[in-house]
């Protein structure tokens, strides 16, 4: 919405792109924990813990999930979530820097629940749910091909924009430049 109201080219085209990105973190945190909950049957974080020892291959999928969704350089997050506050920060609609800085200590809450969410669940010792699991007959296992294949193009996504995001805002800025044909003759410019 930042982006939205800033009314200049970056902050729509970040706004678009961090909806597109959102679509993909957010799709490939859910398809995650989806594969644990078939093999736990709970989303309860207290119960889990130390899975990283146990299942390294999702601790990995979801560090880097998990590291997009939070903005880290490199990753598409990132890309969408600058340029919105860069708009925001140049913006003439908003006439003050503030609802950026506002903006960016969100960022930094939301870095925060995620950071904590994956510390809980894939580090210290071993949660309670890796012997419930084991004593129903089925040890917890790690993600299979079948997994990795499903969030393969999610992840290609992620890193895609991330590193290149240019063709991306290349397909974006025709459209925008449009919709703020309007606006350019309130705000003067």
């Amino acid at each position: 919405m930042l982006g939205l109201f800033a009314l200049n080219a970056q902050g729509i085209e970040g706004a678009i792109l961090q909806m597109i990105n959102h679509g993909l973190s957010t799709g490939a945190l859910f398809l995650l924990v989806g594969m644990i909950y078939e093999q736990t049957h709970t989303r309860e974080i207290a119960v889990y813990g130390g899975l990283w020892k146990i299942t390294p291959i999702f601790g990995s999928l979801m560090l880097i999930v998990a590291l997009s969704s939070m903005g880290l350089p490199g990753l598409n997050g990132f890309v969408g979530e600058f340029t919105i506050l860069l708009g925001a920060f140049g913006s003439k609609a908003f006439g003050t820097p503030w609802y950026a800085i506002l903006s960016a200590a969100g960022v930094i809450l939301a870095a925060i629940y995620i950071l904590y969410m994956f510390q809980k669940m894939f580090l210290g010792p071993v949660g309670k749910i890796v012997e419930e699991v084991k004593h129903h007959g089925h040890p917890l296992r790690d993600l299979n091909l079948r997994e990795i294949v499903t969030l393969l193009p999610l992840l290609v996504f992620i890193f895609w924009i991330g590193l290149y995001p240019t063709p991306f805002f290349n397909l974006i800025a025709p459209a925008v430049e449009k919709l703020l044909i309007p606006f350019k003759a309130i705000l003067g410019g």
